[in-house]
């Protein structure tokens, strides 16, 4: 080749690599595709490739292609704002993350900065949009539901089955865990029941005996446990082997069949809040019979992952722009239709619309156990 075609060349190439780019429209997802709580960016993952795969399909976004990217953040907050700097600087627009709150606090300065929208599938630490909203952040939402709302459905349980009995608090020190676990002693206290036992644990730790002891010395019949699901599993698992048949309650990060992976039998009658059952919603039903038929059961925040890429696309369509200032009004003033049915969001950021339940776990799945019982209205 001559030098004038090497040269041609040198400058034909990146100009049809950026026309190409030019022609789409830059996504991610982030969470904890490795590490212990993986089950959960696989949902995320799942979600986010079925919905762009969806969207892109009738369209796209503005006449263009949604192209995602995957951030894994191991739900840890310093590797989580790493991702968030990655994504800023490859040109993301929007992020469908993170998983864990103490990954997507931190996250979203870095997106605040950079005016990128992000909207969380399954972060409730009530500090994520309370604490955007107070630094007058615009670009933080979030589709699913606050711990201070699911801390009041898994408080008011334990007061009504089991007032009168030796209750204990249980948290993992994250900032998730300890959240959930802090509201729903407060919730506990305030229908006047007191717990016997306060203890924290270490995520990551596999050796749950000595706290066991400690609640089989208490004589504790229920326990609350605010943290992930692999802890959560090690430690009814255990409690059974040592001869405490006390019920675990944990929250929405038990969503997962994982739970029972690591329970088995043990996890038979243990409870959890969670929102009604997502695949269950009429608009779900299309969405869910695809996932089914590529052989993949869109279990916990799949289709909540799935449901903030739809917002997305929504809002961008109807702004007509990318841009935060715009996408960030039409998602204040507009209704959204998703596959978690029709979604608006408050002032903060905070979804409208949904709520949580009780669920038993029976037989390796998890079964509603009582009717919706708080709302996020």
């Amino acid at each position: 080749m001559s030098w004038l075609k090497w040269t041609m060349a040198a400058v034909i190439l990146p100009a049809t690599v950026a026309a190409a780019q030019a022609d789409e429209i830059k996504v991610a997802t982030a969470g904890p595709i490795t590490g212990p709580y993986a089950a959960f960016g696989e949902q995320m993952k799942r979600g986010a490739d079925m919905a762009v795969k969806d969207i892109n399909a009738k369209g796209g976004v503005l006449g263009k292609q949604l192209s995602l990217t995957l951030g894994d953040d191991a739900c840890d907050p310093k590797q989580a704002r790493n991702v968030a700097n990655q994504l800023a600087d490859g040109g993301v627009v929007f992020v469908d993350g993170h998983f864990c709150s103490g990954s997507s606090i931190p996250a979203s300065a870095v997106y605040a900065d950079n005016g990128i929208l992000q909207i969380s599938p399954a972060s409730t630490n009530p500090a994520l949009t309370d604490d955007a909203a107070q630094k007058g952040w615009i670009n933080v939402f979030r589709v699913c539901g606050r711990d201070d709302q699911q801390g009041k459905v898994a408080g008011a349980y334990l007061a009504a089955h089991f007032k009168g009995k030796p209750i204990a608090i249980i948290d993992d020190k994250s900032t998730y865990g300890k959240g959930l676990a802090d509201q729903t002693r407060e919730t506990l206290n305030a229908d006047g029941v007191k717990e016997v036992l306060n203890e924290s644990v270490n995520a990551g730790d596999k050796d749950f005996s000595a706290l066991v002891s400690k609640m089989k010395l208490a004589g504790v019949a229920a326990y609350f446990y605010g943290g992930y699901h692999t802890e959560a599993g090690l430690i009814a698992r255990q409690a059974k082997e040592q001869g405490l048949n006390a019920v675990q309650i944990g929250g929405d990060a038990l969503a997962t069949d994982e739970y029972w992976s690591i329970t088995g039998p043990a996890g038979e009658g243990n409870l959890m809040t969670f929102t009604p059952e997502p695949r269950n919603i009429p608009q779900a039903q299309a969405v869910v019979s695809e996932f089914k038929q590529a052989g993949y059961d869109p279990e916990g925040y799949t289709l909540f992952t799935y449901a903030a890429m739809q917002v997305f696309a929504e809002a961008a369509d109807k702004a007509k722009s990318v841009k935060i200032d715009a996408l960030s009004k039409v998602m204040h003033d507009t209704k959204f239709d998703t596959v978690l049915g029709t979604l608006g969001f408050d002032a903060k950021g905070d979804v409208i619309g949904l709520g949580y339940v009780v669920y038993v776990w029976h037989n390796g799945k998890r079964v509603e156990l009582s009717p919706r019982s708080a709302s996020l209205q």
